[in-house]
């Protein structure tokens, strides 16, 4: 982190208050890693509640309450049967797939099927989960931790995934997170994620060939990717070019192998078989049937136990090398990645396999963070998909792993003939994502398209992938025949995403018509366009019903309508404007078809089941947070009832409580909180949060009036200097005032306040100040456990009313002075200057000057005043001092 700081460039393009967090999420097998990405927030991984930057990919069941991270996993020992761990195995797998069979070895979970026949657990009280829902729990305690980071709702997320993950996983991948309530802006391949983090800070002014080597929990990935930098534009270029994988390999299968020697060890020196007890521990002390296990192992004797293992941690480089058409030489670096790339073992097997010189240790880089790497890049690429953020300028160019056909049945040559199956390859493997493929097909007919893997993506796994049947193409065809198309085809569209979803996005019907008019045929003969606009009462002539133009790019849809394919018209020539629209030839000459999208294998949730498991989890969520709410409120009567129980055994000492307390008091409190303390002990374990409540408010209600007795005495003297203080100020303010007046009303002279105004000032002020010296002289005589005669709230909201009086008139503007014959100036202005010499005395009052009212050329007169003219005393306020002795 501490380099990618300096190149790290993070702008905003909008203000801050209108940016949206995105949250980026590396979901592994055994630890989940999370970043967030938003203006005000540093970039980092985000730490969990405990303060630690990855989370453990588990949730787990403590009786009935639910665990997430290393407390879900540290309940394993316990509660095996309600523990579940390394879900990324099961994501979309087939029940009877071998990735089932496979977890069943490394977890005493009981595994279930689905209606869509794929994996589900089960805890020990029978309640089952499917794995979307179970990794959405995940995925929906990684949100709440960003959101108290950010301090706002988090919405978007970037999820990283295996570049060999089929379309029925990343299905997978999808449904939990619109289940967890995130929407999911895009999935990336993790080797690529890696690539863009490694590309941040760096710049490659030749282009440079290096193999991210992720060595995980679950399984081990190569991905050959190139980096060059644009000389003009520096943006930099990220391009895969070849990937290879091994499904099985990574460091739980090194767990597992382990565990079994360690099995082995148990039953050769005891007899018995600790497989059989599926309670697992964490100690040695009595490992199983109340026996203490101690062993050996050598890290020779762990290694033999994997030799078999050695050549499949080397293959997916040679296979990302062959897919890429590279040899090692042109390999500037093999970048480790994963947490298995710190075993031993593994980085001998790789070094060793490459016996070319040219290739030495120094290729073998360690230069990203193995465990972090691929959610900041995971986090950057979000960041570069929203318009909120400028990042690097960076372009990804991906590729899938998979090889995609489509096939159809075609139309029999013969009415004795048999239809035959004609298969091509759609998306062969290394084909770039975000891209699209258009099959054109001579049908006649309504038909299905069938998309199938070419080989087995994994064991037990189905090659069937979607199939699309379009409807009405007999219908359209006929149509397009009528308005004198010619060479009529059935064209389907098929997208793949940025996400490597693959799907059907538009399907029509077209064909080829001609304009037979004289410019339409010099245009053909000249090589101008023939497409002409016409009349739309032409183009109504078929039946065409229009299409919504829907469409999606997650296979997860059921059914899509897209619209036809039409391009901009030109205007025809014509002495009167037209009052209908102009429709081409080309629009004419294309249909759109209907078609539905179903999954003869493994099937996405609907929307239904994404429904109903979005509601299970809510209802998790609200019972979780009532239950929390009321051990809150249990906690806090709890709290409360030992601070008072503190407070009364403090009887011989003189305290504020006692001291703003009677004996009464005291003794129905004390008789009150023992009543409480066993209730709340016999009770309070089952005992409802609004009980709680009402235990607390009865005890509040008996304490309320001490507390409020020692804050009025607290904060009594504020008010009242607070209180005199707006005395003073008034009175001094009317003294200077009534001089003024007097002075501009023999001068003839504009004045900023009438007599009437000021009566009514000092009226209010002698009211004031009446009711002030009253109460106060009766709250002198009470007793300091009595309750007060004159609140503080009503001494503040009265000197509020003196206060607003006299700013009205305080900020008052001086009017314009009328216009005399030996001045310009439409305003004077009176300044006041006391001159004192030996002698005599003499005095000018000042008002000051309005800066909006002073022009040019205006007149500043100072009038002497006579210092024998009576003055108003001005009444200072009491000390405070004096009164709070007295109280």
């Amino acid at each position: 982190m501490r380099y990618l700081w300096p190149f790290l460039s993070l702008l905003l393009l909008l203000p801050s208050a209108s940016f949206a967090a995105v949250l980026a999420i590396d979901y592994g097998s055994d630890w989940i890693k999370a970043s967030l990405m938003k203006p005000g927030v540093p970039f980092d991984v985000l730490l969990n509640k405990d303060s630690k930057r990855k989370i453990q990919s588990s949730v787990a069941w403590k009786r009935s309450d639910r665990l997430f991270g290393g407390d879900a996993f540290n309940m394993a020992s316990r509660f095996p049967s309600d523990s579940f761990s390394s879900l990324k195995l099961l994501q979309a797998a087939p029940y009877d797939s071998e990735a089932v069979s496979y977890y069943t070895t490394i977890s005493t979970a009981e595994v279930t099927e689905t209606v869509r026949h794929t994996a589900a657990l089960k805890q020990s009280d029978g309640t089952e989960w499917s794995v979307e829902e179970l990794i959405a729990m995940q995925l929906s305690y990684v949100k709440n931790l960003a959101e108290a980071v950010a301090g706002e709702k988090v919405h978007d997320v970037v999820v990283t995934v295996p570049m060999y993950y089929t379309q029925f996983e990343r299905d997978a991948v999808a449904d939990a997170i619109e289940i967890s309530g995130l929407r999911t802006l895009a999935l990336i391949n993790d080797g690529s994620a890696v690539a863009i983090n490694y590309a941040m800070t760096r710049t490659f002014p030749t282009p440079e060939y290096h193999i991210i080597y992720d060595a995980g929990a679950s399984s081990i990935r190569a991905t050959l990717v190139s980096f060059s930098t644009d000389s003009k534009t520096s943006a930099t270029q990220i391009t895969v070019h070849g990937v290879g994988y091994d499904r099985t390999v990574g460091g739980t299968e090194l767990d597992r192998r382990l565990r079994e020697i360690l099995a082995d060890q148990f039953v050769a020196k005891h007899g018995k078989d600790i497989r059989q007890d599926k309670r697992a521990v964490s100690t040695v002390e009595s490992l199983a049937f109340d026996i203490d296990f101690r062993s050996k192992i050598t890290r020779a004797q762990f290694e033999t136990a994997c030799d078999d293992l050695k050549d499949r941690y080397v293959q997916p480089i040679l296979d990302a090398l062959a897919n890429a058409k590279l040899t090692t030489d042109k390999i500037s670096s093999v970048i480790f990645m994963g947490g298995g790339t710190r075993t031993p073992m593994v980085q001998a097997a790789v070094q060793k396999h490459f016996i070319n010189p040219s290739v030495s240790r120094e290729k073998i880089a360690m230069n990203v963070n193995a465990d972090e790497a691929a959610v900041l890049g995971a986090a950057l690429y979000g960041a570069s998909l929203s318009r909120q953020f400028k990042t690097k300028d960076i372009k990804l160019t991906d590729i899938l792993a998979h090889d995609v056909q489509a096939s159809y049945l075609a139309a029999p040559a013969t009415e004795d003939s048999k239809p035959r199956t004609i298969t091509t390859s759609i998306f062969p493997p290394g084909s770039k994502v975000n891209s699209k493929k258009t099959l054109t097909f001579k049908r006649k007919e309504d038909f299905i398209i069938h998309f199938d893997y070419k080989n087995q993506v994994a064991p037990g796994f189905p090659t069937q992938l979607l199939e699309v049947e379009l409807t009405g193409v007999a219908e359209a065809l006929g149509n397009l025949t009528e308005r004198g198309a010619t060479n009529n085809v059935v064209k389907a569209t098929v997208s793949l995403s940025e996400s490597g979803f693959i799907s059907v996005t538009e399907a029509i019907a077209t064909g080829d018509i001609k304009d037979e008019s004289i410019t339409g045929k010099l245009k053909g003969f000249f090589g101008g366009s023939s497409t002409e606009s016409v009349d739309s009462e032409t183009a109504s002539a078929g039946s065409e019903t229009p299409i919504d133009p829907d469409s999606t790019t997650s296979s997860s849809s059921t059914s899509s309508t897209p619209s036809s394919s039409a391009s901009s018209s030109s205007d025809t020539t014509s002495s009167k404007p037209s009052a209908t629209p102009k429709v081409s030839l080309k629009d004419l000459g294309t249909i759109a078809l209907n078609f539905t999208t179903s999954f003869p294998s493994i099937s996405p949730m609907t929307v239904e089941e994404k429904r109903n498991a979005r509601n299970r989890l809510r209802a998790l969520d609200l019972e979780e947070a009532a239950k929390v709410r009321k051990e809150e409120a249990r906690n806090t009567l709890e709290s409360y009832l030992y601070r008072l129980r503190d407070l009364l055994d403090e009887e011989n000492r003189d305290t504020p409580f006692k001291q703003c307390s009677q004996p009464a008091e005291r003794q129905a409190i004390l008789e009150t909180m023992e009543e409480t303390f066993m209730w709340l002990h016999d009770n309070g374990d089952y005992a409802e949060t609004s009980q709680l409540l009402d235990k607390r408010i009865a005890l509040e209600s008996l304490e309320r009036p001490i507390i409020h007795r020692y804050q009025e005495i607290e904060a009594f003297p504020q008010a009242l200097n607070n209180s005199q203080m707006w005395n003073w100020s008034t009175r001094l303010f009317l003294t200077e005032a009534r001089q003024n007046l007097t002075i501009e009303t023999a001068a003839d002279l504009p004045s900023k306040w009438t007599k009437e105004e000021l009566d009514g000032l000092e009226k209010a002020l002698k009211e004031h100040e009446t009711w002030l010296n009253t109460w106060v002289e009766k709250q002198k005589s009470v007793k300091s456990y009595e309750d007060p005669v004159i609140e503080t709230t009503e001494m503040k909201a009265r000197a509020k009313v003196l206060e607003t009086q006299l700013a009205k008139l305080a900020k008052r503007r001086i009017p314009k002075a009328k216009k005399t014959s030996t001045s310009t100036s439409a305003s004077s202005t009176t300044t006041t200057s006391t001159t004192s010499t030996a002698g005599n005395t003499s005095e000018t009052t000042a008002v000051p000057v309005d800066n909006n009212e002073t022009k040019s050329g205006s007149v500043e007169q100072e009038i002497p005043v006579d210092a024998s003219q009576e003055q108003v005393p001005i009444q200072q306020p009491p000390p405070v001092d004096e009164i709070r002795d007295e109280l």
